[in-house]
């Protein structure tokens, strides 16, 4: 559900470095007769989704639906109960699936190849309309197993305001992510604003199977293509056709993304959202130190989740309620197995 609007916009960012830094951006390129002016058809703003737009700890959302698909065709095919990554599946090792994600952001895709080809079978001969029947349920009957919210519920609100902002003043948005294509479309709309037209993902490849009605689309046991790393820039090129001139991002896989954003002498806004709050949401660095290396390095606008954010999630009311389970003291909270109930 998207944020209501406000008299006030960027309502739920503290004043500070990082408001002051995005509103300054706007008004430059947007200052008709100014040296940094833009035209409103060259303003793309790019933005990842997991951990960038709504929560992907203790693992992206999408992946919660594709075990629930793994472990029904390991209970179907006794051969596969023992083999990654059905055995991870069917015994809800989340740990063996966070490291195989982990170990990508880390460039060692060994896991996710093996996770990989395990999604594929698992949706092969699924039809669209299936496919988005059964994600369409998760979606929406799931809730979140630490944070107790539909996962439809965790978007980050003050991020939903950034886009509402952004297109106030002429601004396309866009989401790019490494996250599959088809998912995400299903709630993009309802959740940030954004239709599945301006989705740019992964995704398997699909063929057309003609039957006596209007014929269906069906997914393939073979990747099409994988939005991740320098993977997005070609995407970014390929489906919309211009450079943006504002990319935001939260991990390593988001880096090349925002070395492509802005050209030449073009004025661009790169931002990395800085996962630090551990009482409202999770605090982690894991998946993200290159990126936040070359931040650093570079000048680009680093935004804290604990001291940028006054409200976390776009639904609450009230305080915000803190996540349940064991932290240490001083330490970054740790995800107990008993925590995570995907149902």
């Amino acid at each position: 559900m998207m944020a209501s609007k406000s008299a006030e916009p960027l309502a739920s960012w503290n004043d500070g470095a990082s408001k002051a830094a995005i509103s300054d951006f706007v008004a430059r390129v947007t200052r008709r007769g100014g040296p940094e002016f833009v035209p409103a058809e060259a303003r793309i703003a790019v933005f990842d989704n997991d951990g960038t737009l709504w929560c992907e700890k203790p693992m992206p959302v999408e992946l919660g639906f594709i075990l629930e698909q793994m472990a029904t065709v390991a209970r179907g095919d006794p051969s596969l109960a023992e083999q990654q990554p059905w055995k991870a599946a069917k015994d809800r090792d989340y740990a063996w699936l966070g490291t195989a994600v982990d170990k990508h952001y880390h460039g060692d895709d060994s896991d996710a190849k093996v996770l990989l080809g395990g999604i594929l079978k698992s949706f092969a001969g699924m039809t669209m309309e299936t496919y988005q029947e059964e994600a369409g349920k998760y979606l929406h009957d799931t809730d979140h197993p630490i944070l107790h919210r539909r996962f439809t519920d965790c978007s980050y609100r003050p991020m939903i305001e950034l886009l509402r902002y952004l297109e106030s003043h002429g601004f396309s948005t866009f989401i790019v992510s490494g996250g599959d294509r088809d998912f995400m479309r299903l709630i993009t709309r309802q959740v940030y604003g954004i239709p599945g037209e301006r989705v740019v993902g992964s995704s398997a490849a699909l063929s057309y199977q003609a039957n006596d009605r209007c014929g269906v689309l069906v997914y393939q046991a073979v990747p099409d293509v994988f939005d991740d790393g320098p993977v997005k820039p070609v995407r970014i090129w390929s489906r919309i056709g211009r450079r943006p001139i504002l990319a935001f991002g939260n991990s390593n896989g988001d880096l090349q993304m925002l070395q492509f954003t802005g050209g030449g002498d073009r004025l661009a806004m790169r931002l990395l959202l800085h996962h630090d709050d551990k009482e409202r949401e999770f605090a982690y660095t894991s998946g993200a130190e290159r990126v936040l290396q070359e931040a650093s390095a570079k000048g680009w606008t680093v935004v804290s989740m604990r001291d940028d954010w006054k409200r976390m999630f776009g639904r609450a009311s009230g305080p915000q309620r803190r996540v349940s389970g064991p932290r240490p003291v001083g330490g970054e909270r740790r995800v107990n197995e008993s925590e995570v109930h995907f149902t």
